[in-house]
């Protein structure tokens, strides 16, 4: 069987590539970055570059393929609706134009009548996907709440159950679901690709159903707390997204389009999970957030919601990885004399997430909380993995944009700043250098950045110092480095 799997950055994609990967199948993999695939990955699956607006890509990818995983969404930019329906129609026709026998989409459990403009999103999408049937077979896998580390539900209501003793809560928390652990959500899309069926068929899964205050209740329990949540029907979906952009790693953008899908219910709407797929027994909450918490204290998280998300604006795309055309820089150079090369570049590609940001964490504190006010990513999203690092992925209110082994990390912002922002550690012959790129937009962008340059001299040339001094220590990481 070949097979194409779309969104393998994604954070059900990265785990169903895993599971993929380990079976007779000739695998492909639709990126926009292939070198944001481990090394490994490209020696066992083909890789294609480009993404399903880019047709002629899209063709290519599709070619000889089988069965096709359409796991794509574009929540995070504005007309993400729009953007979501083109996407599955130029994915559709691409996908009948080359023969292929069947599309597994992963969507949203909802009725369409009472969903939110999110929901609706994820409704459309699979309409047009089952639109030809006579032409190609599109199983429609709907899912809720998705309970795993690294989950966005989870990552909201661990930061809620964590950080908040007594809850003030809207009521949406008295509304209807039913969660499904990340495990068995990627074992029934497994499974779809064997399924002896020739029609059309959406598939309802979930386990128990909830209230998201028993969830609440249910997850501080699991993590040893005990928590009182008070209910008031005064608080407005406005309201809300910002309480929860606050307390939780979710930006307000993303935060707004699931508090605005919580006002419905997301329950089974059918059996056919029980009547197609006997063979999978969904796992109980309770258990799934057990196994989510073990592998976070286990650093084991394998996906992340907020990796490799977001699209490819004009500027980015004419200048790759290279922001050394950024109007406005800081760089600073160490001479590499007593330090081994390789620890060195273990030790910046340490930075973020609990290991901090070698020096002035209050200010870097300061920024996160500033940001989180206005609507940004903030500081608590942290990392995957303390010491291990692969493009695509957030540190922080960071996103990995290049890593070379031993020589290089960029990460680019994704804080609020009126441009473009990067930071780049670089190992050049005998030098280490350090620069932050900035590309200002309007008269406002140049005022942030000349404003802030009595800080950047503070923080970035005591930044460079920490690294080197820690390299020299031989303390990054007693696990070592994989890329």
């Amino acid at each position: 069987m070949k097979i194409l799997l779309t969104g393998s950055n994604g954070y059900i994609g990265r785990r169903l590539k895993q599971k993929l990967l380990i079976q007779k199948h000739d695998l492909r993999l639709l990126v926009r970055n292939p070198k944001s695939l481990d090394k490994t990955i490209h020696e066992r699956a083909e890789v294609f570059q480009g993404d399903t607006f880019d047709l002629h890509a899209l063709q290519k990818a599709l070619e000889g393929v089988d069965v096709a995983y359409y796991l794509i969404h574009s929540l995070q930019e504005e007309n993400y609706r729009e953007l979501d329906k083109q996407s599955a129609q130029n994915f559709l026709d691409a996908a009948v134009e080359c023969g292929v026998k069947r599309i597994i989409y992963l969507g949203g459990l909802g009725i369409k009548e009472h969903a939110s403009q999110h929901l609706l999103s994820r409704i459309e999408t699979g309409e047009i996907l089952s639109s030809r049937p006579d032409e190609i077979q599109t199983i429609w896998i709907r899912a809720g709440v998705i309970i795993g580390s690294g989950s966005a539900s989870f990552e909201i209501i661990r930061h809620l159950s964590e950080k908040l003793p007594v809850m003030v809560t809207p009521k949406w928390v008295s509304t209807l679901a039913q969660p499904i652990g990340v495990d068995d959500v990627i074992s029934y899309l497994d499974s779809a690709k064997d399924l002896k069926y020739d029609n059309n068929l959406i598939v309802d899964i979930g386990s128990q159903k909830m209230t998201y205050k028993e969830m609440m209740l249910s997850c501080a329990k699991a993590l040893g707390l005990k928590r009182w949540i008070i209910p008031l029907p005064v608080l407005s979906i406005k309201l809300s997204s910002y309480w929860l952009n606050l307390f939780t790693p979710v930006p307000y953008n993303v935060a707004k389009s699931l508090i605005e899908g919580l006002s419905s219910e997301v329950v089974v709407q059918n059996d056919h999970a029980k009547k197609y797929f006997p063979h999978i027994h969904p796992a109980s909450f309770q258990e799934a957030v057990q196994k989510a918490i073990q592998e976070m204290e286990n650093n084991q998280i394998h996906s992340r919601w907020s990796d490799a998300g977001g699209g490819v604006d004009l500027w980015e795309a004419q200048h790759k990885h290279d922001p050394s055309s950024a109007i406005l820089m800081d760089r600073q150079t160490l001479k590499i004399t007593n330090v081994d090369k390789k620890t060195l570049y273990e030790t910046f590609c340490a930075i973020g997430g609990k290991g901090g940001w070698f020096g002035y964490e209050w200010l870097w504190e300061v920024r996160g909380a500033l940001d989180k006010l206005i609507g940004g990513a903030g500081l608590n999203r942290g990392r995957r993995d303390r010491y291990k690092l692969r493009i695509g992925e957030s540190v922080d209110f960071w996103r990995v944009e290049d890593l070379v082994e031993n020589e290089r990390l960029l990460l680019r912002a994704q804080m609020k700043v009126p441009g473009k922002a990067w930071l780049e550690f670089k190992i050049q012959g005998d030098e280490f250098i350090q620069t932050a790129y900035f590309y200002p937009r309007g008269l406002w962008g140049r005022l942030y950045w000349y404003l802030l340059t009595p800080l950047h001299y503070l923080v970035f040339g005591n930044m460079i110092r920490a690294i080197y001094q820690k390299a020299h220590t031989n303390e990054p990481s007693k696990k070592g480095y994989e890329n």
